[in-house]
């Protein structure tokens, strides 16, 4: 069995989260590792919008527990370190090319959603803005030169955010690869299979072609397929929430006569994903995303249906000329969603030298540079942050909200979800699909636990009697884990 050397750190994974993490320890002189596919086949950040937006994507549920504001504060602060971390970036991978490609965030409310879903949410991003007394505008979209939706998709009022903004996020991995390497950090191109274990301590990793790599601490960073690699660990792997793939699709585009917006372009969230949206490029592209489809495994390739409804989407409310764009790009790509929805960084339970750095579904990107200080933090003695500490990977469920209120989430979605597929129906029907959701959503709640409830996008998604494929296992998957905590 071939072995490649012995380092401080280990990092399992080379999405942004992961490559993050192995360069601030490798630039603060750690012996450090980091171990992905070379394709990043599975990870979230490189079909990502990239969107450092952490007020645009605030919603009603997000606000509505303590837990949803510690990720708007961390999302508030990582916000603020990009500019400092993208100078160091460009320092250490000797590339000046700049990581922004747009400056402000437009929040449009257009005539496709629902009330409860589109205005709610939008409300909900207004009263963040305020409440962290953030620069905004009310502006009207039909004044935005680029902006031309179908008339009966076209927007009712935004809200202009000048202070956010996105970057190219093939660029920032290029970065991060080349600031890895000029600062004296090991990239070893592979899967990992399994933790390679001695008595109670990790000793390493094995990869999928049989070759060891030795770490006195390893890092699993690996997305949507972090806790495949938990086996060695059965009793404490049981009560970490289990994680399932929130496969995305988006496509880059080249627009018929070569105009983008100069700013992000987008909706709230909406319909369990988050939101549709614009984001220009550097070099004169669109990107177009992105569809949040729950799966229990990481998906490879994209369904046409989904790529579909995006295209269409993007058609009918940004611009009807896009019918004429080229597409230079299709992407796929997986969020790692624990069964609570919200982080898993920390130590893991039960092992000393075991870490864990994902679960951040929307927010990983985002949220690198600080979680990457922080992790860098904690492994040499220092304190997690505040908004972190009850987001170590084992952990009893953390609430999103009553059951009630999960529960008419899911309905209003789900209804959502109809009015931007553009469904026709009489007017009696929402309300009788509303009163047939709401009951088989609270018996699905009830069937899992008496308390502990499962964000509503999971929940929709147990209803989903065409896939049993989902249904079954992330059922069985849930009532496991709720009964480790019971």
């Amino acid at each position: 069995m071939a072995s490649i050397g012995h380092h401080d750190v280990v990092v399992v994974g080379n999405g942004v989260v992961g490559s993050s993490i192995a360069y601030e320890l490798a630039r603060r002189g750690t012996r450090v590792a980091r171990i992905g596919e070379p394709n990043r086949t599975y990870a979230a950040s490189t079909a990502s919008g990239a969107m450092l937006g952490c007020f645009g994507e605030v919603t009603t549920s997000l606000l509505a527990t303590a837990h949803g504001r510690a990720k708007l504060a961390v999302d508030y602060e990582a916000r603020g370190m990009w500019a400092d971390w993208a100078d160091a970036l460009a320092d250490a991978a000797a590339d000046e090319r700049t990581l922004v490609t747009s400056r402000g965030t437009l929040v449009m409310l257009n005539s496709t959603g629902s009330k409860a879903v589109d205005t709610g949410n939008f409300q909900a991003i207004e009263s963040a803005l305020q409440s962290y007394d953030e620069p905004y505008e009310r502006v009207d979209p039909q004044n935005d030169a680029w902006l031309t939706p179908n008339d009966l998709h076209r927007s009712l009022t935004g809200l202009y955010i000048p202070g956010e903004r996105s970057v190219d996020s093939a660029l920032l991995l290029a970065k991060l690869d080349a600031a890895l390497g000029n600062s004296s950090g090991t990239i070893i191109d592979g899967r990992v299979r399994a933790l390679v274990t001695q008595g109670d301590r990790v000793t390493g990793v094995t990869l999928e072609d049989g070759t060891v790599v030795g770490a006195d601490t390893v890092i699993v960073a690996a997305g949507a397929t972090s806790l495949d690699l938990l086996g060695t660990f059965e009793d404490v792997a049981r009560r970490v929430p289990p994680m399932v793939s929130g496969y995305g699709v988006s496509v880059v585009v080249e627009t018929a006569d070569g105009r983008v917006p100069d700013s992000v372009l987008r909706t709230p969230n909406r319909s369990f994903a988050c939101g549709l949206h614009g984001v220009p490029r550097a070099d004169g592209s669109l990107y177009i995303g992105a569809t949040n489809i729950i799966s229990p495994v990481p998906r490879r390739h994209a369904l046409l249906s989904d790529v579909k409804f995006l295209i269409e989407c993007a058609i009918d409310q940004l611009h009807t000329e896009l019918e004429d764009a080229s597409l230079r790009k299709l992407q796929v790509g997986n969020r790692p969603i624990p069964a609570d929805g919200f982080p898993l960084f920390g130590r893991l339970d039960g092992t000393a030298n075991v870490w864990m750095a994902t679960g951040t579904y929307r927010d990983g990107l985002h949220q690198s540079p600080l979680l990457a200080r922080q992790m860098a933090d904690m492994l040499g003695g220092g304190e997690a942050h505040p908004a972190l500490r009850d987001f170590v990977p084992v952990r009893a469920p953390l609430p999103t909200g009553s059951r009630e209120e999960i529960v008419e989430t899911a309905v209003d979605h789900m209804l959502g979800t109809g009015w931007e597929a553009k469904w026709t129906v009489n007017r009696e029907w929402p309300t009788i699909f509303s009163a047939n959701l709401r009951t088989t959503y609270r018996s699905i709640a009830d069937t899992l636990h008496p308390t502990f409830t499962p964000p509503s996008e999971l929940l929709a998604e147990l209803d989903d009697v065409l896939d049993e494929t989902l249904h079954d296992p992330l059922r069985q998957a849930l009532t496991s884990y709720y009964k480790e905590w019971e």
